[in-house]
């Protein structure tokens, strides 16, 4: 069973962020929402380890 990793892992931390923000622009509170929904089921799709979504959403329940 793998482990949720939480230290800095993306190369490009803030180019990422940027095109998080560009992805959204344009979109209403519920498009952008909707866009949010899509996007967390695709990559718990990709990381595919209950395990590890369930510590990631306790995690973020607790922040």
């Amino acid at each position: 069973m793998s482990q949720l990793n939480t230290r800095a892992n993306i190369v490009d931390a803030d180019a990422f962020y940027d095109s998080l923000l560009a992805v959204h622009e344009g979109h209403t509170k519920e498009e952008s929402d909707a866009l949010n929904a899509r996007l967390i089921l695709l990559l718990a799709n990709h990381i595919g380890d209950a395990a590890v979504l369930q510590e990631a959403m306790d995690k973020a329940a607790k922040s």
